[in-house]
């Protein structure tokens, strides 16, 4: 079955229009399908338009949120209501173009297990495109998976990557590159953007700050998610040697107290160097303890299955282990 997951916030202008074409889409495929509508908090009526859906074509199913919780939540209620082996995410607003889907479902055959969109010609304003070609460029340099467009609203992926994947806050976008730090394989698909003609765009300048922080989180939970000492405590130690260090200068300095005038080393007392040493001292001893704390967390609370992903068994259920 393929599950088509569509978060909605106030886009009751578009959605009937979708619908038919997904309707034409799907006709043509050979596979059983759904259409799972997300409602996020909309204040338009698009649950209103959802429910209508729903009555006429048996295909749809709808989920309505009691107030806004955000992409992320929309797009985990959707992957739990749906009941497809092969899952598609596209916006509501008809930018995506639902006639994409085949190549999607081909790509995804073919090759690898999350096919993600690239919106080459992409038609939006300036002030848009221009932030995510650097952002685009910082996640693929950061997280070491090149794509052009890692924040494209349309995704195909199998069933096991979402099992393996946790999304919340803003980590929607980074789909793609959660599922290639579990060893999935990733691809990228070149589609047709539409401008928009319906509603508005829900995105301003605090989706660039909340997308580099989020960013950061992703690359500390890819890289050291299971092991934050490796992280924590390398900074700690290095600031911890470096305070170690300027102290150690420091008592040298003090003991040596019979020095040439000429050399004029000052009181202890007076240097910047003793305040550095001391904060770097300090702070490194904070990281280290910080980094054991976190070590001890993962130890207690993590989960076998959370540290690898298997692709098959053979003649190895794991009830039976």
């Amino acid at each position: 079955m393929l599950s088509l997951i569509i978060p909605v916030c106030n886009e009751a202008g578009s959605l009937v229009e979708l619908h038919a074409e997904i309707d034409c889409v799907l006709g043509a495929l050979p596979l059983e399908a759904e259409v799972v509508f997300v409602d996020d908090g909309s204040t338009d009526g698009s649950w209103t338009i959802i429910a209508d859906l729903a009555s006429r074509d048996r295909r749809v199913r709808g989920v309505r949120f009691r107030r806004n919780f955000g992409k992320a939540a929309a797009l985990s209620a959707g992957i739990e209501a749906s009941r497809g082996e092969i899952l598609v995410m596209l916006d509501a607003d008809l930018q995506d173009d639902p006639a994409e889907i085949p190549r999607f479902l081909t790509q995804l055959e073919q090759s690898c297990d999350v096919v993600n969109g690239w919106k080459r010609r992409r038609l939006d304003p300036w002030h848009k495109v221009y932030p995510s070609l650097v952002f685009n460029g910082m996640v693929s340099r950061l997280t070491g998976l090149a794509l052009h467009d890692h924040n494209c609203g349309l995704k195909c992926f199998r069933r096991e990557v979402a099992a393996e994947i946790r999304l919340y806050g803003e980590l929607h976008r980074f789909i793609p590159v959660l599922a290639h730090a579990r060893g999935f394989r990733v691809t990228e698909l070149e589609i047709n953007h539409r401008p928009r003609r319906h509603g508005a765009s829900k995105y301003g300048v605090r989706r660039f700050v909340r997308g580099f922080l989020d960013l950061l989180t992703v690359r500390f939970l890819t890289g050291f998610g299971q092991r934050p000492q490796h992280l924590l405590g390398t900074a700690g130690l290095a600031l911890f040697t470096l305070g170690a260090a300027g102290l150690l200068f420091l008592a040298v300095v003090w003991l040596l107290t019979n020095l040439p005038p000429h050399w004029n080393l000052g009181k202890i007392g007076d240097r910047p160097l003793l305040g550095y040493s001391v904060a770097a001292l300090l702070l490194g001893g904070q990281l280290l303890s910080l980094g054991l704390l976190a070590e001890l967390i993962v130890a207690l609370t993590g989960r076998d299955r959370d540290t690898y992903s298997v692709a098959e068994r053979i003649n190895a259920n794991p009830e039976t282990l």
